[in-house]
C-alpha cells in the first residue's frame, strides 16, 4: 500500500493509548478500512496483522495494575511474527506501529499491549502456522469520552507525553547543526511509545544517517525492548519523509537494532 507519510506523521503527536471503550461494533467502513490496512501494510513478509471482531475479554483477562484492565473493547488486532526471522520483533514493531498511526487518523482508540494478554488465546482466534507466534496486540474501538484514573496517569492526562530528553538519549555528542531531517527524526523517534514508558531507544547521530540500539540487552516485563525500538524506527522515518529525506533501513546485531541512512533528497 502506499504509505500515508504526513497522515501518519501527524497522528504522532495526538497518539494516546486507551483502555477504556464505548461497548459497541466498529462501523462497517472502518471495520473494512483497518481490515485493509491489515492486509496491505505489510512492509516485511515475516509480520502480519490480523483484525478480530469480537470481545477480547479472553485475551486480556488477568491485565490487572498499574496498567488497568482493558474495558469495553469489542475488537482487537493480533500482531503474529514467524520466529524463524532474527529481526522479526523490530520489524513486527515498525508494521504495528503504522497499524496503530492509521487507527488514530480515523479517530479510533488502541493500546499496545505486548506482555499482559494470552497469546495462545489470541492465536486461536486470529490463526497462526507453526512457526508463527502473536507477539502483541492491541484492542480498538471508540474511546470513552472520560478518562479513567490508570490511563490518567499512564499518559500524563493534559501534559505532553513524558519522554526522556533528547540529551540523554544520543549515544555520541548532540549537535545542534545536525540537518532539520535529523532534528525531526529524533524528535518523533523519541516520542515512540514503549513498554512501561521505558524509552530503550539510543541513537547515534550524523548528518547522513542515525543508527538506533537498546539500552541494555536486558528485556523487562516479558516485551522484547527490540519491538519498542521498531516503533521508534517508523516514527523516526515518517519525520524523516515529511522533513525532505528519503532513506532506507539496514538491520543490525544487538545490541544495535537498525541503520537508517539517506538514500537521496525528496524531489517535488
Amino acid at each position: 500500500m502506499d504509505v500515508p507519510f504526513s497522515q501518519w506523521y501527524k497522528a504522532i503527536e495526538y497518539r494516546r493509548s486507551r483502555r477504556q471503550f464505548v461497548p459497541r461494533p466498529l462501523e462497517p467502513e472502518l471495520r473494512e478500512r483497518m481490515c485493509t490496512v491489515c492486509d496491505e501494510f505489510r512492509p516485511f513478509p515475516e509480520t502480519r496483522a490480523v483484525l478480530v471482531s469480537q470481545s477480547p475479554d479472553g485475551v486480556f483477562k488477568g491485565l490487572l495494575g498499574h496498567y488497568g484492565r482493558i474495558k469495553g473493547a469489542t475488537a482487537f488486532i493480533a500482531y503474529i511474527g514467524n520466529m524463524d526471522c532474527p529481526n522479526v520483533q523490530e520489524k513486527l514493531g515498525y508494521m504495528g506501529e503504522g497499524i496503530i498511526l492509521e487507527a488514530t487518523s480515523l479517530g479510533l482508540a488502541t493500546c499496545w499491549v505486548g506482555g499482559f494478554f494470552k497469546p495462545e488465546v489470541a492465536a486461536q482466534l486470529a490463526g497462526s502456522a507453526e512457526q508463527e507466534k502473536v507477539l502483541a496486540v492491541t484492542p480498538i474501538g471508540y474511546p470513552k469520552a472520560e478518562w479513567s484514573i490508570e490511563e490518567k496517569l499512564m499518559t500524563g492526562f493534559g501534559r505532553n507525553h513524558q519522554r526522556k530528553p533528547l540529551a540523554e538519549l544520543i549515544v555520541n555528542s548532540p549537535d545542534t547543526q545536525f540537518p532539520i531531517w535529523v532534528k525531526s527524526a529524533l524528535e518523533a523517534a523519541r516520542l515512540a511509545p514503549s513498554a512501561v514508558n521505558r524509552q530503550p531507544w539510543r541513537f547515534t547521530v550524523s548528518a547522513d544517517d542515525i543508527t538506533i540500539s537498546v539500552d541494555n540487552l536486558k528485556d523487562t516485563y516479558h516485551i522484547s525492548k527490540r519491538l519498542d525500538c521498531g516503533i521508534a524506527m517508523l516514527h523516526l522515518e515518517l519525520a524523516a519523509f515529511c522533513n525532505g529525506l528519503r532513506g532506507t533501513w539496514e538491520f543490525l546485531e544487538a545490541p544495535k537494532v537498525a541503520r537508517y541512512y539517506r538514500v537521496r533528497p525528496l524531489t517535488y
